[in-house]
């Protein structure tokens, strides 16, 4: 079923849009999920916690890619999920590791709101857009899907150093990019 008839759906209310948002994405949104959580039942109960956020969220919003906009939700229900679970923990887990690579590049801001900006949101697409396709995969899978450093090693057949030094000068070129359109400080 097309993206656009799924969301259709959702703005009629149609609850058969949350079983094939579920069938479609509920894969991709476990996946994402258990990258941040490391945990299948927590990565399982947030798949529901998506479904039900999207459900609760078309409308007022219509997304043009369902499938972005779920994985937004995603994270952001995962990353909260976790911190939940973690709050009287002391730990640092690897689930907020990219998070804190990539806030480290935005001075005396909330990340989180500062993502929200369309325009900034813009500028990081074109970015990557004209990175070569592995910097830009390697990225994407970092900072998107979540993927630990060294499954990203796996994937690539990368050793951990040329990823960490390709995340940390891709991450220094976005810096550099963003200031130079005055997004950032």
């Amino acid at each position: 079923m097309d993206d656009r008839v799924i969301v259709q759906m959702f703005l009629d209310r149609n609850e058969d849009a949350i079983a094939e948002a579920k069938r479609r994405y509920g894969d991709y949104i476990t996946y994402i999920a258990g990258n941040v959580l490391h945990d299948r039942q927590d990565a399982e109960e947030c798949l529901n916690d998506v479904l039900y956020a999207a459900w609760e969220s078309i409308p007022p919003q219509e997304p043009n890619n369902l499938r972005t906009y779920l994985g937004k939700l995603t994270r952001e229900t995962a990353i909260d999920r976790w911190r939940t679970k973690n709050r009287k923990k002391r730990v640092r887990s690897d689930a907020t590791v990219p998070l804190d690579e990539i806030g480290e590049m935005v001075s005396g801001g909330d990340l989180g709101a500062a993502l929200e900006e369309k325009e900034l949101a813009r500028e990081i697409s074109r970015f990557l857009r004209q990175l070569d396709e592995t910097k830009r995969r390697v990225f994407i899978r970092r900072y998107w899907y979540y993927d630990s450093v060294k499954s990203i090693c796996v994937r690539y057949g990368f050793g951990k150093s040329r990823v960490f030094m390709m995340l940390k000068r891709t991450r220094k070129d976005l810096v550099e990019y963003l200031k130079e359109r005055g997004l950032i400080g």
